[in-house]
């Protein structure tokens, strides 16, 4: 199909793409990347309704350390309280309903920047100037909207949805596969914004599959990968993955030479997890990075780009030396991969394009689809 078709609607056809089975599985339908309708759907009934991760834990150590996230519209802050417990709360203002607070940073309290109505970080009110004379106000009844937030595994999971599953119920799996590792100690070291001129399924996609590593990451770590030796195995509900078994192209990517912990295979494998919808998390036994995906219309991805070492490299006294060498790395994977990946949109938008079969390295990818029609409203 090398157009959209008029007869159905992109949640129709891609319910029709994914009826298949995967042994005769094609790409997506490009309406479901290219329509702006699509794409409000996806909001409403993805975004949402789902689990996002908004970062690392250990990225908000201190008492009144914060960042702010904007979900399907919803302006959130995340902050850790006094307590140090972490929370999330809605980033508008009770009074006129201004924006909070920007970026990310550390507060005392939370300053409203237009009439200086003030909370406290766990979301009450603390002061309120010039209210004296409203008897209809009360100071103790005025509090920011709680949003639902946890720690799981070290990652930062908010989601608007008071129903939806809690992760460490949904993603059992990812636990029992690489618990191992116990991600919640890896150190991070970095964290970065970007913005790609793609689709943010494409770039997810791309996440997803390494048939591509030979090709587009030539330069970096093709090399480093054999397809023969590759497993795609069936992913869950919540989420995909596959492995890669390491050669010793990127010594950082092995175990550290100290750790006594990690045995056989377990200190060279290399885990990619795509944690539906938009959490997509490399981990090595020596240092993990990770996408988090925020789409900005059908051709257009923000992107919360981050890295870490595992506390055995964090410790080294070369540490600092391994973290420049993985984050150039890092950077230059991440540089082709946006090079191939807007590629792919821009095709996408082509007349003469239209979905092929996908090979048996792509199962993540029909997987995802799954996953994608299934959230959507029945039509």
């Amino acid at each position: 199909m090398t157009t959209h078709d008029p007869k159905l609607s992109p949640v129709q056809e891609l319910r029709a793409n994914v009826s298949q089975p995967f042994g005769q599985a094609r790409a997506m339908p490009k309406s479901v990347y290219t329509s702006p309708e699509f794409a409000a759907l996806e909001q409403d009934h993805i975004f949402a309704k789902d689990w996002l991760c908004a970062g690392r834990a250990d990225g908000l150590k201190a008492p009144g350390d914060y960042l702010t996230m904007d979900i399907s519209g919803e302006p959130v802050i995340v902050l850790r309280d006094r307590d140090g417990t972490l929370r999330a709360m809605s980033n508008v203002c009770r009074h006129r309903m201004s924006i909070l607070l920007e970026g990310r940073g550390n507060t005392r309290s939370i300053t409203c920047p237009y009439h200086a109505w003030t909370y406290n970080l766990d979301g009450s009110l603390r002061g309120a100037p010039a209210m004296m004379h409203n008897d209809g106000f009360c100071k103790d009844q005025v509090n920011l909207p709680q949003i639902r937030c946890i720690d799981w595994l070290g990652w930062i999971m908010v989601t608007l949805n008071p129903d939806a599953p809690d992760p460490h119920d949904r993603l059992k799996g990812v636990q029992d596969l690489v618990g191992y590792l116990d991600m919640a100690t890896y150190v991070e070291t970095f964290r970065e914004e970007h913005h790609w001129d793609t689709n943010w399924k494409v770039l997810a996609e791309n996440f997803m599959e390494s048939y591509h590593l030979p090709v587009c990451h030539a330069g970096t770590i093709g090399g480093s990968v054999d397809l023969a030796q590759m497993t795609c195995p069936e992913g869950e509900a919540g989420f995909n993955y596959h492995w890669i078994m390491k050669n010793d192209t990127v010594k950082l990517s092995l175990a550290h030479p100290s750790n006594t912990t990690l045995q056989g295979d377990q200190r060279r494998i290399t885990w990619l997890l795509a944690i539906y919808p938009s959490l997509m998390i490399t981990l090595t036994p020596g240092y993990f990075w990770y996408l988090c995906l925020t789409p900005d219309g059908p051709g257009r991805v923000k992107i919360l780009y981050g890295g870490g070492l595992h506390p055995d490299w964090a410790s080294d006294p070369d540490a600092q030396t391994h973290l420049t060498t993985v984050k150039a790395l890092l950077d230059h994977v991440n540089d082709e991969d946006r090079g191939c990946t807007e590629k792919v949109y821009r095709g996408l938008c082509a007349q003469l394009s239209g979905p092929g079969h996908l090979s048996h390295l792509e199962r993540p990818n029909f997987e995802f689809a799954t996953y994608i029609a299934s959230m959507m409203p029945k039509t």
